[in-house]
């Protein structure tokens, strides 16, 4: 293998084993022996099992992150914007779960306040300035519009938690009465609530 093909494979082997057992419960042993190298090989590519365990979450905030920052780039109705951010989220759920598992335990050394409280600061701060105009609109401050965003992704991401292991019902589903809920509130919620982004 080249250096690359080998540091791609150790960061999909630590990925496995440290979604599986946590970054304490695994051991560099462990990884050599799955990766089929020696210890050496995996000290000369990140220095540490800790610094393996670094690339692979830095690797996975970027891929998360990526997602979420595509779903909302693209101009639409602040709503839309909203489905399909939750969208984005579930659906990384649902294609890199080892991933979303890491993210949501350990921090890595290098980032003691958390990779998945960091992505939801950027993404709150993102949501916040989608959403101001329409927070402007309605009369609220800008103070009001940061609380209500950290609301809203709060309440995403820990829906997202909850979809992770139930995986039911299906992610289109979930992120129709996510945003029923967060567009709609208790009070105007629809009993079938449907995707205005599918229009």
């Amino acid at each position: 293998m080249t250096g690359p093909q080998r540091r791609s494979q150790l960061i999909g082997v630590g990925r496995g084993l440290f979604a599986l057992r946590g970054l304490d419960g695994t051991t560099i042993e462990e990884i050599a022996a799955a990766a089929g190298v020696s210890k050496p090989v995996i000290y000369e590519h990140f220095g540490s099992k800790e610094g393996l365990y670094t690339q692979v979450v830095e690797f996975e905030f970027r891929i998360l992150l990526g997602s979420i920052n595509d779903a909302l780039s693209e101009e639409a109705k602040p709503r839309v914007m909203v489905e399909r951010a939750a969208l984005a989220l579930l659906s990384y759920i649902e294609d890199r779960a080892e991933g979303f598992r890491i993210l949501m335990r350990d921090a890595p050394p290098a980032q003691p306040e958390g990779a998945f409280s960091t992505l939801l600061s950027h993404v709150t701060a993102r949501v916040e300035y989608i959403l101001a105009d329409e927070f402007a609109r309605r009369g609220f401050t800008s103070a009001d519009g940061a609380m209500y965003a950290q609301m809203l992704v709060g309440m995403v991401a820990m829906t997202g938690q909850w979809w992770q292991d139930s995986r039911t019902p299906d992610k289109r589903e979930v992120a129709a009465h996510l945003v029923n809920l967060a567009w709609n509130g208790l009070t105007g919620l629809q009993k079938d609530p449907e995707l205005r982004s599918d229009d």
